[in-house]
Parts: structure tokens; C-alpha cells; sequence
């Protein structure tokens, strides 16, 4: 019988194979008491979601079970037109100006397939969530990333994640003509960071300055902390033309598993948009798209009042962020108090007499740390270099991410782990 000789991968896919959610999600199941590595809550979805669905499903309109609009179902595009007419201040056609994704995932891939073109330059701000770097690269377009650089408080304080910073003129130094777009993630995951309304103006400045796209991936968008503002860089003088909004049900409503995303923008940019939706997925989950807009419709009417679910969720979560930030700091592992999303960044530094040194090893110190960890105290994280350039991980490699997402009791479970190890650690 005769092999293929010919090459079978795409160019576009190579040296973008390897994933770090494919390995540590594998560990985590294997060797794990404790997940507080993949981000997603372990607590349920709110009762009105969840209601909203069986609803759906058992009520009498047998068209839930088919095809919608293909790029949103109406009554989820018109409530997101709505709300978000509130918050950018300006009117919003439901059927140019919103599209429904297969998660903020897909809604990233649209972008990119649709707006990117090759040879174009694509500025990331790192640290990043990982997809965005193997995304530019696959619609023809080179990554140029600009880290955020840590300026810690000299009181002793812990650091916070505004402490995390761009540098004004590197960053202005990444826009050329080749310049398409930027990458903009706020709160930002992994390092939970809330960009200011002077830093956003900053970038937005940029942007007009060198005729430049913003892809605004704001899917944290209601996890904000102890008073911080989210501000939405679409609403800033010249942005709105040239930005589109990224947004996310899973991260609004704790429930990830449902892969309901959306975009909002001009219709002049998600016109493209539409292109890539209809030749690539072309459609979803209609019964998903029809109860995300229940819940929607339910905040509409709560929008900034105490029974809000976008007003309690983070006011649950800070306190979760907290205890998290108590049981690391107790046991040396220095947290980087985060602004915003479900996410905090630890320094454990103090920690590498305890993790082996491998032999002939290049991995960075912090992937050997999080493997070991979870292999020997079953508490699971991931490394915070991953959320970086091969450029720049180097001067990572000190931290790890947490999810602080989880339930009273998981959190417990994970302070007993560090309680132990604390122990030991002082015993020995």
C-alpha cells in the first residue's frame, strides 16, 4: 500500500502545535486534589440562567431546537444592542453592529482572519492570553509584543496589578506604517490588571495617530475590584470606528461550557467579520443563544442595582481573591493583588530549593515548578511564562497564575495543601 510523500500540514500551523492547556489540563486530571490552574468557576451558573434554559428547552417553541440568524440569534443581538448602548453611549443597530460567536474564542479567530492580512504587524501586550500570538500568525501576520514592566511599592506592600505598567515610548516605538492593529485585553488575564482611562488614552492616541485597529477583548468585563472602573476604550474620542469589542457569556454568567461569545463594532469592520462567521462555524447553539438573552434581559432591567448578578458576582469574587491572597502570602508565595478577572499572579521565587533540578533540562524554572507542585502537593497551577513571547518568557519565569473562581470549599482545600507544605517546610 502507498504512504503520502507529500507534506500534509499547513504552513500556517507550523511551530504553533504545542499548547500549554493540553498538557497542564492533562496533569491536573491525572495528579490533582486541588484545580486552581484552567479558568473556569466551579460553582454553578446563576438559578435565572439555568431556568432560562430549560425553559427553552421544554417550552413549546420546537423552532429553538433549529437554525437562527446565523450571526446571532435576533433577540440575543437586540439586548446586547441595548445594554451596550447604556454603556458606550451611543445607538446600536442589533443586526451590523453586534454578531454572536462561538465563544470570545472565535470571536478572537474571526477577528483576525477577517482584519489581518499578511505581512501586517500586530502589536500583543504581554503578559497575554495564549491564543493570540498563534492566532496573528495564522491569518499571515507578525506578532510584535511590548510587556507590561513591574514596578513594585517600596512601602513593602504586596504588588497590585496597576503596579504592572507600559513604558510610554516603547510602546510607541512598536507602531510603524506596517502597524494594523493591537491586541488590547482589559482586565487583563493572567495578570488581572484594569487598564486606567490614562493608560487606555494613551494606546487610543496611538491608534488614531497611525491609523490602527483595536481588537478589544474585554470579556472580564464586569470582574472588577475594589472599586476600580472598567473603561471601555470604544468610548474613547476617535476609537470607536476602528475598535471591535469582544465580550463573553461564559465570564458574564459562570458558564463557560456554553460557548456563547459576541462581538460589537462598527459595521464597516464587522461586515469582515461576518465573512469568516459564515464560512467557518456559520452558526450557534440556538437554545444557548435564546437563554444568554434572558439572562441579558434580567440585567436590563437590574442594570446597576443591588440585585444585580453584575453586581454581586464580583463582589463574591473580590472576597474569594482575598482569602486566595491571604493563604499565598502566609506561606511566602508573594501575590500580585489583582484588579479584575478570576485570575491572580504569585512570585515564588523563595520557593526553588524545594523543586529538583532536572538535568539537561531548558524548561523554565516556573514549568518545573507548577508540574512538581501539582505532582507532589496535588494543588494545581500554570506558569506564568507561558503568557509570554519567546522574546521575553526569560524574565518571567518566577510566577505562576491561580484561579480564584472556585467555591468556598475548593479554596479551602487548596490553603490546607499550602498550610502542609508551610509546615514542612519549617520542620525541615
Amino acid at each position: 500500500q502507498a504512504k503520502m510523500s507529500r507534506p500534509v500540514q499547513a504552513r500556517r500551523l507550523e511551530g504553533i502545535d504545542k499548547n500549554i492547556w493540553v498538557e497542564f489540563v492533562k496533569l491536573a486530571a491525572t495528579y490533582s486534589k486541588v484545580n486552581l490552574g484552567q479558568g473556569f468557576p466551579d460553582f454553578p451558573a446563576p438559578d435565572f440562567l439555568t431556568e432560562a434554559l430549560t425553559r427553552a428547552l421544554g417550552g413549546g417553541n420546537h423552532m429553538l431546537h433549529q437554525y437562527t440568524r446565523a450571526f446571532g440569534h435576533p433577540p440575543l443581538v437586540k439586548v446586547l444592542a441595548q445594554f451596550f448602548e447604556k454603556l458606550l453611549g451611543r445607538d446600536l443597530d442589533p443586526m451590523t453592529n453586534v454578531m454572536v460567536t462561538v465563544g470570545a474564542y472565535q470571536a478572537l479567530f474571526c477577528c483576525f482572519q477577517a482584519l489581518v492580512d499578511e505581512g501586517d504587524e500586530v502589536i500583543i501586550i504581554e503578559p497575554f492570553f495564549d491564543c493570540y500570538e498563534p492566532m496573528v500568525k495564522m491569518a499571515g501576520g507578525t506578532p510584535v509584543f511590548v510587556p507590561l514592566r513591574p514596578n513594585p511599592p517600596k512601602d513593602g506592600k504586596l504588588m497590585s496589578s496597576a503596579d504592572w505598567q507600559l513604558d510610554p515610548a516603547e510602546l510607541a516605538s512598536k507602531f510603524s506604517e506596517r502597524t494594523k492593529a493591537i491586541v488590547l485585553n482589559s482586565p487583563n488575564n493572567p495578570l488581572g490588571k484594569v487598564f486606567s482611562r490614562g493608560e487606555l488614552g494613551q494606546i487610543a492616541e496611538l491608534c488614531v495617530k497611525h491609523d490602527v485597529l483595536c481588537i478589544s477583548d474585554e470579556v472580564y468585563e464586569w470582574l472588577v475590584y475594589d472599586g476600580k472602573e472598567h473603561v471601555r476604550i470604544a468610548s474613547l474620542q476617535g476609537m470607536w470606528d476602528r475598535t471591535v469589542i469582544i465580550g463573553s457569556a461564559g465570564k458574564t454568567f459562570s458558564a463557560t461550557g456554553w460557548k456563547v461569545g459576541w462581538v460589537v463594532g462598527p459595521d464597516r469592520l464587522l461586515q469582515h467579520l461576518r465573512t469568516v462567521h459564515q464560512n467557518s462555524v456559520y452558526h450557534c447553539a440556538t437554545i444557548a443563544q435564546e437563554a444568554v438573552a434572558q439572562g441579558f434581559q434580567r440585567e436590563l432591567v437590574l442594570y446597576g442595582k443591588p440585585d444585580s448578578y453584575f453586581v454581586q458576582l464580583p463582589k463574591e469574587l473580590q472576597q474569594k481573591r482575598d482569602w486566595l491572597v491571604q493563604s499565598l502570602d502566609a506561606v511566602g508565595m508573594k501575590p500580585i493583588v489583582p484588579e479584575g478577572t478570576y485570575f491572580l499572579v504569585a512570585d515564588i521565587s523563595q520557593f526553588k530549593s524545594d523543586v529538583p533540578d532536572v538535568p539537561n533540562s531548558d524548561e523554565p524554572y516556573d514549568y518545573r515548578f507548577a508540574k512538581w507542585m501539582v505532582k507532589n502537593k496535588g494543588l494545581a497551577a500554570i506558569p506564568l511564562s507561558a503568557f509570554y513571547s519567546e522574546a521575553h518568557k526569560n524574565n518571567y519565569t518566577n510566577f505562576i497564575r491561580f484561579c480564584f473562581a472556585k467555591e468556598e470549599a475548593t479554596l479551602k482545600a487548596a490553603n490546607d495543601i499550602l498550610q502542609k507544605w508551610k509546615q514542612e517546610k519549617s520542620s525541615s
